[in-house]
Parts: C-alpha cells; structure tokens; sequence
C-alpha cells in the first residue's frame, strides 16, 4: 500500500519533523502544505461537499476535514466559488486511490497558495476530521475551526454543533452520523483489549468512547493518560456507533481534545 511506503516520512511529519513553510503564503496552513505535492491541475466540477473532479477526470477528496451536511447546498455552492475553474496543487502523504477510486488531498488554489480545508473551517462550512495528520497540520485546522465556533458563522450559527454527551438520547439520534461531542469523563474503565471512557454513570446506557489498549502509548506520549482524564471535560470528534448504549471508537490521539470549563 502506499501509505505503508510512506510510513517513515509520515511518522517523522506527525512528530514535528517537517520543516514550516517560511514563504508569505504558507503563514497559517505550513503544516498541511508541507506534506509533499502529489499532482495539479485544473477543477471542472464540484461533486459534493468535499469531493472535487478534475478536468483529466481525477476525483479529490479534500483531505482532514468532514462537511457539516445539515447545509449540503450552501457547502457545495463554497466549495465551487474557492475553486470552480481554478488551477490548484495537491498535497498528501501519498497520491494513491482510495476504494472509490478518489485521491484524497489538501488542495491549494493558485494563484495565491490558499488552502481549500483551512478557508472552508474558517467559514464554518466543515469540521475538522479524523485522519491522522502531523501534529502542526491538524493545530491550525483546529484553530480555523475553533474561529469560526467563536464567531458562529457557518454550521456554528447553531447552538447544538457539539453535541452533550450526558444526553444518551440525543446521542443515540447521532449513531451512523459524524459528531463532535463534549462532555466531562465520570469514569474509564478496562474491559479486555478495550478501555472506555465513560460519560454517564451507567456506561450500558451513557455514551462512552472506546481505545484499544495497544495504542495507549501514544495517548500518554500526548498527555492524554486515560486514566488521568477521569474527571476532566473533553472534546472528542469521530462516528458515532451502537454498542451497549451509544458510543465512539477512537483511533488517534487527535480525536480527543481537553476542552476545559467548569
């Protein structure tokens, strides 16, 4: 697979290996635009919120964000206006298709090396996904986010974007669905091969998110011990599942979030 011939660029890049970009136009987005061009060229349509096609019939798949879809027209309509006809550059760990046969990219528009995902986040027309990205890469996608929920522009014009993890109920109407959810941990539990960090008191029925114990490690590396979160209020982002009562497996450390408050 490709991914697996880029693995040590790529574990150098999420360690803070890459080097920033010091031209005018990299200012904001160095870490995404330090991932290595994979291809250009020129965009015909726009297919949906996050996916581009290409005028030699490439599909692109914007990389490390996941659109609101309650605004899918309005997504669509930003997403053809930032790049509809324009020349723009592909960045990524690798250029390999996915199963759909789609390239996924951070894509720049030229002229002027804009970031598609930082300028779509910063209008509140997506979230920040799930893909493991280097560490100063997914910090300024966050911080474009984290813009636009402060100035409730976009998606955040809505009070419920970050959804309340001690209501089970309403997580429950999110299963199948991306979510950003917040709330603060009462417990975390071990239970075989799996630990939970539980939200509610009875983690059968409450929403609990879910990490194998093999990559613990990484999540103490990050100062995000399990065990020490017990308490402390979180922000974690992925799909949500049915289990027990709802729930979300977390696959890397960059899906969790101390979001402090009272």
């Amino acid at each position: 697979m490709a991914f697996r011939r880029n693995s040590a660029w790529w574990l150098n890049a999420i360690c803070g290996g890459a080097v920033l970009l010091s031209q005018a136009g990299g200012a904001g987005a160095a870490g995404c635009l330090d991932l290595p061009v994979q291809g250009e060229g020129v965009v015909a349509s726009v297919i949906d919120p996050r996916t581009l096609r290409l005028a030699d019939g490439r599909e692109i798949r914007l990389a490390g964000i996941e659109p609101g879809r309650e605004r899918y027209d309005a997504e669509v309509a930003a997403l053809s206006a930032l790049t509809l006809g324009r020349n723009v550059s592909l960045h990524g760990a690798d250029d390999g298709p996915d199963r759909y046969g789609r390239q996924s990219a951070f894509v720049v528009t030229e002229p002027g090396r804009e970031l598609v995902q930082r300028r779509l986040l910063a209008e509140g027309g997506a979230l920040v996904g799930i893909e493991v990205l280097p560490a100063e890469c997914r910090k300024d996608l966050l911080a474009a986010e984290a813009g636009a929920r402060a100035g409730a522009v976009g998606i955040w014009m809505a009070r419920d974007v970050i959804k309340n993890a001690a209501n089970s109920g309403d997580m429950v109407t999110r299963i199948g669905r991306f979510t950003v959810v917040e709330g603060r941990i009462s417990s975390v539990r071990e239970v075989g091969s799996t630990v939970y960090l539980n939200f509610g008191g009875r983690w059968t029925r409450g929403f609990a998110v879910t990490i194998s114990r093999r990559i613990i490690g990484s999540f103490e590396a990050a100062g995000l011990a399990p065990k020490s979160l017990t308490g402390q209020r979180i922000r974690v982002r992925g799909w949500v599942e049915k289990r027990a009562g709802a729930s979300m497996a977390v696959r890397d450390v960059g899906q969790i979030e101390r979001a402090g408050g009272d």
